[in-house]
């Protein structure tokens, strides 16, 4: 029989120093530690002709900074040998903005590759030679695609079967509806003197999904009408739901 192997990453880097960074402490590293996941941090640097070992060039056409070379990068590409079921990533602020439903796409699969880009960007030309899908973790620009990365990757090794705890708890966070998350409550019972909301203490338990859900919807109306509208309907939902604070 075959023992299917574990969900990895591949991560190609001009800095394989920076990994597993925050991936190997908590869930994630205990994950790592125990074989649940596997990460392979690969230096482009390597893959590089010349002395200095150059991985970058001046902008054709002009401009600032510098661009990462296409003859170079493919190389990494190549030899990190990467099978076609396995999807090929590169971090950019101009990809497709990552959502929940992509990280559990790409948990359910044997893990991707994926580029850190870093300077201006890299040769359009081996992003669609070697069919990179870009992704983007926010509309704002970081020095490289390395934090973007250790936050994929983290989205997505939460959701590998036996890392979290307890799996319903992954399935009642934000976006797994389309919707934000409710909000949370625990001891002691009176803080500052702010009670729990009473609702949530009255072992009513179809009242109490009925207020998540409300508080949610609430929550996504307010502070992401981009997901609200694209949420499932539910009869008789508000337009506009209002917060509420108690039952």
């Amino acid at each position: 029989m075959t023992i299917p192997s574990p969900w990895r990453a591949t991560v190609l880097t001009l800095f394989p120093e920076m990994f597993p960074g925050p991936l190997g402490v908590s869930l994630a590293g205990r994950a790592l530690a125990s074989g649940l996941w596997e990460l392979e941090a690969r230096d482009i640097r390597a893959s590089a002709t010349d002395r200095h070992r150059s991985v970058d060039d001046t902008p054709a056409g002009g401009g600032p900074g510098m661009v990462l070379r296409a003859d170079v990068l493919a190389a990494a590409i190549d030899a990190a040998g990467i099978g076609p079921d396995r999807p090929k990533l590169l971090m950019s602020p101009r990809g497709r903005p990552l959502t929940q439903a992509r990280v559990a796409e790409l948990a359910d699969g044997p893990g991707p590759l994926i580029v850190c880009g870093r300077f201006e960007g890299v040769d359009q030309r081996v992003i669609d030679g070697r069919g990179l899908e870009e992704v983007s973790i926010g509309d704002y620009v970081l020095s490289g695609g390395e934090i973007a990365a250790l936050a994929l990757i983290d989205a997505c090794v939460r959701l590998l079967p036996g890392v979290m705890g307890k799996e319903a708890s992954g399935a009642e966070e934000s976006f797994s509806e389309g919707l934000l998350e409710y909000p949370q409550y625990t001891r002691p019972q009176l803080f500052e003197g702010v009670p729990i909301p009473s609702i949530l203490t009255s072992g009513d338990h179809a009242k109490v999904a009925a207020w998540r859900r409300a508080e949610s919807e609430a929550l996504t109306a307010s502070r992401r009408p981009d997901l609200w509208e694209k949420a499932p309907k539910r009869a008789g939902r508000q337009k506009t739901p209002k917060n509420k604070t108690d039952g």
